[in-house]
């Protein structure tokens, strides 16, 4: 907490930056601390029925009042402004705005449902790939038909964080991930449907020649070594050989052997550059680098889904499709979910959903001691014009209450919910 001062109520001026020691429901702002701006919030303030409110000095635009304070008057009621009663209009937008955070957990609970179905899905997709394969692959293309027509006719397409409850799961969703962020960039740049469903298929598919990989090199933590790496490239190859077998589309199989390759022809296995490769590889090798950024073998070399997209733009924007790669920027948004940042406030919380329409205005989880974690404060900066995310936060950086409450995710997965914002129907 920072260090505050306590100063009447009647001091508080525009321009301070106030802690009200009020549970969050009990006011009609939309958070218990904020930098004091309009005169109808002064008005409000005064009607709370506070005798002293909180301020810090280092927030604040404008020095503190030093007056000493006025002993308040005990008999005397404190006069309640009209905005701050239950049935004033503000109060009222407050109770609103409540109802659109439960509603909003309402839908994560059914999306991340969704989510672990499908990630279920893969599952068994996975383990009768060969004891069942043309049944198996007519599964998988019923499951990737139903992603793409959810995907590509939503009037509005919303990236949700998803949790680390898996049940075992885990290891299949490094394929969904790969598949529901190259199908939101083919949504971006209108692929037809039959294209983008076979994006689909070979983003499933992309990595299913590590089957020939020994589990001790794929599992293991540490860098390889140059006899290990150069193992690791053959599942390209060897996933080409099993798609075939398979009887995937050519577009598909262009995809397994291709999603290593590298815009500047720095990848294998066979350092094509350019266009030389196909447009949904290209996509997938996007999609691809920026999860094992994300979700590395070894988790303590994960970066950030902010610090990833950071990196690809950086430092590593000569290896993808510059068009291609900018409109996964675009979707995700500087701040992708699951990324810590700080608010204008200077309130902390972590971004849980982004609208790739507006992906500058996500949905923020907030950090307030106030609120019980299961009832966190989920603030949509698209109804907050005056708030901005300011800066992002390492988890590492965080303090351990603030850390605890945000839970940030030791895995980034993503789900998309597709339809009307608010009312959103899952697949």
């Amino acid at each position: 907490m920072a260090d505050t001062l306590t100063i009447p109520i009647d001091q508080v001026q525009i321009g301070l930056y106030i802690y009200l020691d009020l549970k969050w429901f009990q006011h009609p702002f939309a958070f218990s601390h904020f930098k004091v701006k309009t005169e109808d919030q002064l008005r409000i303030l005064h009607g709370l029925g506070l005798a002293t409110v909180r301020v810090d000095p280092a927030l604040s635009d404008i020095p503190v009042p030093t007056a000493a304070p006025a002993q308040p008057a005990p008999a005397a009621p404190v006069p309640v402004s009209p905005e701050s009663r239950a049935d004033s209009p503000v109060m009222a937008a407050k109770r609103a705005m409540m109802e659109r955070i439960r509603e909003q957990r309402e839908s994560a609970a059914r999306i991340e449902q969704a989510f672990v179905n499908t990630a279920r899905a893969i599952r068994d997709i996975d383990r009768n790939l060969f004891s069942q394969p043309a049944e198996t692959v007519r599964v998988a293309g019923k499951l990737i038909g139903q992603i793409t027509d959810s995907i590509l006719s939503a009037p509005e397409l919303a990236i949700n964080l998803m949790g680390d409850k898996l049940g075992g799961e885990e290891v299949y969703v490094h394929s969904l991930n790969v598949t529901m962020l190259s199908m939101m960039i083919a949504r971006d740049i209108k692929l037809p449907h039959e294209v983008a469903s076979l994006l689909g298929m070979g983003a499933l598919f992309h990595d299913v020649g590590t089957r020939n990989i020994p589990d001790k090199v794929m599992n293991k933590l540490d860098a390889y070594n140059h006899a290990e790496q150069a193992l690791m490239e053959t599942h390209c190859h060897g996933g080409l050989e099993i798609g075939q077998k398979l009887g995937l589309a050519a577009p598909a199989l262009a995809i397994i052997r291709d999603h290593h390759e590298m815009f500047d022809g720095s990848g294998y296995p066979r350092h094509l550059q350019g266009e030389a490769t196909s447009i949904l590889a290209r996509i997938v090798s996007i999609a691809n680098h920026y999860d094992e950024l994300c979700n590395p073998r070894n988790l303590a070399d994960s970066l950030t889904p902010h610090e990833a997209l950071s990196l690809m733009f950086a430092k590593m924007r000569s290896r993808f499709d510059p068009k291609l790669l900018q409109v996964f920027i675009r979707c995700l948004g500087v701040y992708p979910p699951g990324t810590i940042v700080q608010l204008g406030n200077g309130v902390v919380g972590m971004v849980v959903n982004v609208n790739t329409a507006k992906p500058t205005r996500p949905q923020v989880m907030i950090y307030e001691a106030s609120v019980p974690r299961e009832e966190a404060i989920v603030v949509n900066l698209e109804q907050q014009p005056d708030l901005n995310i300011v800066k992002s936060i390492r988890p590492s950086q965080v303090p351990k209450d603030i850390y605890n409450y945000l839970s940030p995710r030791k895995r980034v997965s993503y789900y998309f919910d597709a339809g009307d914002p608010g009312r959103r129907s899952q697949p």
